[in-house]
């Protein structure tokens, strides 16, 4: 398999996103005294306390007001500091929309908001915490940023160009531990897509610390059956790298997108949108189908809403399949 990036050894150990968050937050404040960080009530969960013991006085505990601390944030932007609210991302979403739309984004201000926990990755907490909709709420959002990192490289690079880039943004981050897929040298860009791996047979445009991984996993499946499958880390959703879907579009004449969220709405719709626009080919979306998140762990949701690798490969086969059929009736 052909691939087009380092890839990160093999023996190198798991760090846990939040940890790998909070200490890219502390080094960029040493470096920048307008970046302040806000929390919910969530501070441990999300790792954040590493930044409160070292700078104490640049960080607020709102306590459980989610809302509020999105509209103290754009109070504090206002002053013409960096704020970096951070909750899950059930209440990111839903609790504080009307506040970050109205507050930070209409205001024109520079808001930093992260939600954790994205889809299956909230587990035990069940239906209610569980959000397969905050992409889609976020997409309807003007001139708004919204990114998903797949690993701790990636992470690090463009929590450090969202912090750069003056406006409002959605950085939606994976907690807990992932092996890192890049190697240290790689280089990224808010909203340019990551070409992992080169196939000609079927592209899989994923996004996210889950679905990035099972897309590679699934692109080896596939090449020992003799399918080649290209690879894109879609780590910035909107803007969506439109000419690389059409450019992989082109190339393979087929795209199946995979996403820890709602089909509706998310990446899936992002990329059908640019599709339907430039250059229709058959699409296939591996994501959450209209349903609503459950308890469990996360290997058993994964399975239980078909965002695996194994599923990917069902779905790339029958792309192939139709694009085959396609070509054979247009002959």
């Amino acid at each position: 398999m052909k691939y087009r990036i380092e890839r990160a050894p093999e023996a190198e150990k798991a760090p846990e996103m939040r940890a790998v968050y909070s200490d890219e937050l502390t080094r960029m404040a040493e470096e920048d005294t307008r970046i302040v960080v806000l929390d919910a009530d969530l501070m441990r969960a999300n790792g954040t306390e590493s930044f409160k013991a070292r700078f104490p006085e640049r960080t607020f505990d709102v306590g459980v007001a989610e809302a509020n601390m999105v509209g103290i944030s754009a109070g504090l932007s206002a002053t013409g500091l960096i704020p970096f609210p951070a909750t899950f991302t059930c209440f990111a979403a839903r609790r504080t929309f009307d506040q970050f739309f109205i507050s930070a984004n209409y205001a024109k201000l520079n808001v930093k908001l992260t939600g954790s926990d994205p889809g299956v990755a909230a587990a035990f907490n069940g239906g209610t915490h569980m959000s397969f909709e905050d992409i889609g709420l976020m997409r309807t959002i003007p001139r708004i940023v919204i990114c998903e990192p797949a690993d701790p490289v990636s992470l690090r690079a463009l929590l450090r160009q969202i912090a750069e880039r003056y406006g409002s943004s959605y950085l939606r981050l994976h907690r807990k531990p992932i092996t890192p897929i890049y190697g240290e040298s790689e280089t990224f860009e808010l909203g340019r897509g990551k070409v992992i791996v080169e196939g000609e047979d079927v592209t899989i445009i994923a996004a996210g610390a889950i679905l990035v991984a099972e897309a590679i996993r699934a692109a080896e499946i596939l090449e020992a059956e003799g399918i080649a499958a290209s690879v894109i880390d879609m780590h910035t959703i909107k803007p969506i790298d439109a000419d690389l879907v059409v450019e992989y579009a082109r190339r393979t004449g087929a795209i199946l997108t995979a996403e820890n969220h709602q089909v509706q709405g998310g990446l899936g719709s992002a990329v059908a949108e640019v599709l339907t626009e430039r250059y229709p080919v058959p699409q296939r979306r591996v994501g959450i189908q209209d349903e609503f998140g459950e308890v469990g762990t996360q290997e058993y949701l994964q399975e239980r809403f078909g965002l695996t690798a194994e599923n990917l490969t069902v779905q790339a086969r029958a792309l192939i399949a139709s694009k085959s059929t396609k070509q054979g009736a247009e002959q």
